[in-house]
């Protein structure tokens, strides 16, 4: 039967016995090896054998490894393997569409990341006073940089030094002799490039001052335009003055800030110059294209350095009317004679005059030229010294960008102190700012007398807890995290200003390190100002050891700042304000843990929240404490008690927040609005 079957189909068979598989050749050298290419008669040959084609139709053939293209075309062109196929690559398209449409919905929802400057509280250093490393009794860059862990290990991720331009340091060097060198007294240029990239490779940020209103007369520019030299000639404003038997006639009466004629006249060029502060730092002509031109090339040169920011002081003074004008006197009926406090005239003339915003932005305008590299936006501060709607025009508006915010010294320049005046204290700056724009607060810094000086020990922690629970961007002067004090009293007429630095400088007191010789400050036999007698207690190392430490609370503040959305960028509403407390709570929409916090600014005090919040659950547990052994303690919220200075920051869950209330509608704020959803663990914009 088989002789049948093999007779009825031809197929060839080598003599070998196997049939030959063209789509798969395992060792093509076998040819080489066994085939003598010489003889015909030692080739392999071939015989034909006949095959029943019926016999072969029930012989499937299924895919092998290998196939040669044309076997595999007969299969990938059949039903169940092509539709397969277009189900998975339509599945793929639609899925890489979803992701496309998923990743733009959450980029468009998604609020505005905070920027650096946003997200972190500010550390303000003085640096003649932070740290010395060469025994000279004075701080320097060096001395910062050995002292940056300290920066870390507060939470804070920015730093603003205060002036340290080459400056003969009067007015504790505000008058610079050289914007771009380093006065030798803190160190060189490579000194400040190494703390830069120390800083840097941190992931920290710098802040360094401007003062671009004046300079030092001992600057080269005032040594040319004092000679007539080219174009330094009207670098400075002078003008014709009267001198007659030694005494000089100014032009008008305007005062500079420190008291007496803003008007000093100079033998060499025998006229007289105009300085708004003291006559050894006079003021820059502002007019003068070249002249903002050179301010222009000093923020190029620091920013190309590498640093994060400026803040810009004396902004207000930059013009002067060109009219020269006598100011208002505020008592009509005084003699003018007589006049020579800078509080005795309306500075109508000689501040925020028309077109210093101008320059403000075009100072903005060169600081965006490098902020375009991702990451690396340049911050912009300047100075709040005036009213609330001047202060407010400092922000720029909708369209035209000035500053990131203006300083806010509203609690430091409180009159006195309750819960009352902090409410007004911060609620005048809430109402007044800009839509849309970003708040700040301090509680201390070089020109003012330190908290515990100025209104206590007693009220040091309540006061950090404010400062870091409020919305907006915190600023502490190096210290207060311990909670130093003045060095001596601060009661000293004008007349002593720039005199004697021991007696006009108590707040800028050596940084209290340790318990050893100079608080830590320095290895030298002595400082430059006195360290404070209580640095035996008051300094950061012991305080690292003690829980219930005014370092340690503020280290907690920080944290609970910097973690909890609600209080990073939430609403603030106030919720009661008397002569003894100030509460107000802040929440996120989407996100039902609210934190309330209950600060008391006065005497002891006990408060029914559950009467002015119906709402509110009948059961809150204290977050944070000044008193750190209350932490975790459960309190009633119809009944809560406060002794003079205790803060306390409450957790409470809610399904209806305080900002969602009719009742408080006119007391809530929101900077960067954000809404929180549980279901994707995101923020979003449209709530």
């Amino acid at each position: 039967m088989v002789e049948e079957e093999a007779k009825s189909l031809p197929m060839e068979l080598s003599e070998k016995g196997g049939v030959e598989n063209n789509g798969f050749v395992q060792n093509e050298a076998f040819d080489v090896k066994e085939t003598n290419t010489s003889s015909r008669e030692e080739m392999p040959k071939t015989c034909i054998v006949d095959v029943d084609p019926a016999a072969t139709e029930g012989l499937a053939l299924k895919p092998y490894a290998g196939m040669p293209k044309e076997v595999l075309l007969k299969f990938s062109s059949q039903a169940r393997y092509r539709v397969t196929r277009e189900i998975l690559f339509w599945l793929i398209i639609a899925a890489a569409l979803i992701l496309v449409c998923a990743t733009i919905a959450i980029i468009a929802l998604s609020p505005r990341c905070l920027d650096w400057w946003q997200a972190s509280p500010i550390y303000q250093i003085y640096p003649r006073s932070f740290k010395d490393s060469n025994m000279d009794g004075n701080g320097d860059l060096k001395g910062i940089q050995e002292k940056l862990d300290h920066i870390t290990y507060l939470n804070i991720r920015t730093i603003w030094i205060t002036s340290f331009y080459k400056s003969p340091l009067k007015d504790l060097g505000y008058g610079a002799e050289d914007f771009y060198d380093i006065d030798p007294m803190f160190g060189s240029m490579s000194d400040f490039d190494n703390l830069l990239a120390a800083i840097h490779d941190r992931g920290l940020k710098v802040i360094m001052d401007l003062i671009p209103n004046h300079t030092s007369d001992k600057h080269r520019w005032f040594q040319l335009s004092r000679n007539r030299t080219g174009k330094y000639t009207d670098y400075y404003i002078w003008q014709d003055c009267m001198q007659a038997a030694g005494l000089v006639t100014p032009p008008n009466n305007w005062v500079s800030v420190f008291g007496n004629s803003s008007w000093q006249f100079d033998d060499v060029r025998k006229q007289c110059y105009f300085h708004q502060f003291g006559k050894d730092q006079p003021d820059l002509n502002f007019r003068n294209l070249a002249v903002q031109q050179e301010i222009h090339d000093i923020i190029k040169f620091w920013l190309g350095k590498g640093i994060d920011g400026f803040s810009f002081s004396a902004l207000k003074f930059l013009l002067e009317a060109t009219h020269l004008r006598d100011e208002p006197q505020v008592n009509k009926s005084q003699n003018p004679v007589t006049i020579a406090a800078y509080s005795q005239l309306y500075h109508d003339y000689t501040t925020t005059q028309v077109g210093m915003h101008d320059i403000i932005r075009s100072f903005r305008q060169t600081m965006n030229q490098f902020s375009s590299e991702p990451g690396r936006y340049r911050f912009m501060g300047s100075d709040g010294y005036e009213d609330i709607e001047a202060t407010m025009m400092y922000y720029g508006t909708t369209f035209i960008q000035e500053a990131d915010f203006p300083f806010n010294f509203n609690l430091i320049n409180m009159k006195n102190l309750s819960g009352n005046s902090i409410f007004e204290a911060v609620n005048l700056w809430m109402k007044n700012m800009p839509a849309g724009k970003w708040p700040n607060w301090a509680v201390g810094s070089p020109n003012a007398a330190r908290i515990s000086s100025r209104i206590g020990k007693e009220y040091v922690n309540v006061m950090n807890m404010l400062l870091l629970t409020l919305p907006g961007t915190p600023v502490t002067y190096y210290g207060e995290e311990i909670g130093m004090e003045n060095t001596v009293s601060e009661n000293v007429s004008e007349e002593h200003i720039n005199s004697d630095p021991v007696v006009t400088s108590p707040e800028k007191s050596p940084m209290q390190w340790d318990g050893e010789v100079n608080a830590g400050f320095t290895e030298g036999n002595s400082s430059w100002l006195p360290v404070n007698s209580d640095y035996r207690s008051v300094n950061v190392e012991i305080q690292m050891t003690w829980s219930n430490s005014t370092l340690n609370l503020y280290r907690e503040l920080t944290l609970l700042r910097n973690s909890e959305l609600p209080i990073h960028r939430g609403w603030m509403c106030y919720v009661w304000n008397d002569s003894n407390v100030f509460v107000y709570v802040r929440e996120l929409d989407g996100l039902d843990r609210v934190f309330m916090m209950v600060l008391n600014f006065g005497q002891e005090s006990t408060i029914d929240l559950k009467a002015i919040v119906p709402s509110l659950p009948s059961e809150a547990i204290i977050r944070l404490s000044t008193n750190f052994s209350n932490a975790g303690k459960a309190v009633n919220t119809k009944l809560i008690k406060t002794e003079m200075g205790e803060g306390l920051v409450l957790e409470y869950k809610t399904a209806k927040p305080v900002h969602t209330m009719e009742a408080f509608q006119g007391n809530c704020f929101v900077a960067e609005k954000a809404c929180y959803s549980s279901a994707f663990n995101l923020l979003y914009v449209n709530c």
